[in-house]
């Protein structure tokens, strides 16, 4: 039975593109107001154009997650125009590869700032009033969706920053999850961990503010290996982001915490986490196509 219905309102970053413009669209569907936050100005005024014709209200909000005081007025404005939101979405996210020993401070604090803390003060900011609005209201229900990875349940070679940010998030929200049901039953978090979807993300650059570049460095022959394969993946996807934002609301219908876009890549998760707790090393992640892992070392030496 759907929670998310007429009149009910849905928060969403990175809502420009994506999973976050695909949600918008689903939210539009079921007769929500939406507040689309994102920090591509231009391309979020097109796409709030987009879902506005669907007749759905809709509030465009220039954000950079990353930010807590730009999340506050978030908040304000949502109260404002639409009240307390059923349905908050952190889903704003970049992504950067490369060996872990490679990022340099700007890299570490332009990544951490959006995909962790940018879903840190969604947390903070939205769940006070998501359980204000439960506490006056038996019958009223909410869901808090963060988007993370399964490079937040596993640690491929090659994407350090990444996979650290993302892992964050898995914790954050299970933390959520657990925290949320010792004091109520009515407001649910949820955790999407995708696996290769054509979105945008390998793209992520391009969103770069100057305070956090460094036009005097070039990229490494890792970050460049990890640029090209992410390009490759990534658009190479079959799902879509459609697809996805279906399977989130499919997962806050049924109040299922993981979301995962790809199950078979659980096969993975499953071996890191035997490696845990048999207390083994890790696993080779390319014991099953060596071929694939001979080629990568080769071309990170430079041997090829």
């Amino acid at each position: 039975m759907s929670t998310l219905t007429r009149g009910h309102t849905a928060v969403i970053t990175g809502a420009a593109s994506g999973f976050g413009l695909e949600a918008s669209r689903i939210a539009a569907a079921r007769g929500m107001n939406i507040v689309m936050a994102d920090v591509q100005a231009d391309a979020l005024e097109a796409a709030a154009a987009s879902v506005r014709a669907l007749g759905a209200a809709v509030l465009p909000f220039r954000l950079d997650v990353s930010k807590a005081s730009e999340v506050d007025a978030l908040a304000a404005a949502t109260l404002e125009r639409f009240g307390t939101p059923h349905f908050v979405f952190n889903n704003a996210g970049v992504g950067a590869g490369g060996l872990i020993w490679e990022h340099t401070l700007k890299d570490w604090e332009w990544l951490l700032g959006v995909n962790l803390m940018g879903v840190a003060h969604g947390v903070r900011v939205f769940t006070p009033l998501m359980l204000a609005a439960a506490a006056a209201d038996p019958a009223w229900r909410g869901h808090i969706v963060n988007t993370a990875s399964m490079a937040g349940l596993l640690s491929a070679p090659n994407m350090g920053v990444y996979n650290v940010s993302k892992h964050a998030v898995v914790a954050m929200s299970e933390t959520l999850f657990q925290d949320l049901a010792l004091v109520s039953t009515q407001v649910q978090a949820h955790v999407l961990c995708p696996y290769f979807v054509p979105t945008g993300i390998h793209q992520s650059e391009r969103n770069r503010p100057a305070e956090f570049a460094d036009a005097a460095l070039r990229p490494t022959r890792s970050q460049l290996i990890a640029q090209a394969m992410s390009d490759k993946a990534v658009t190479s996807g079959k799902l879509s982001a459609a697809d996805v934002a279906q399977f989130v609301f499919d997962a806050m219908d049924e109040d299922r915490f993981y979301i995962y876009s790809h199950p078979k890549a659980l096969a993975g998760v499953q071996v890191r986490l035997e490696d845990i707790v048999q207390g083994r090393n890790p696993t080779d992640p390319f014991a099953a196509k060596p071929e694939i892992g001979q080629a990568l070392r080769v071309k990170l030496r430079g041997e090829g």
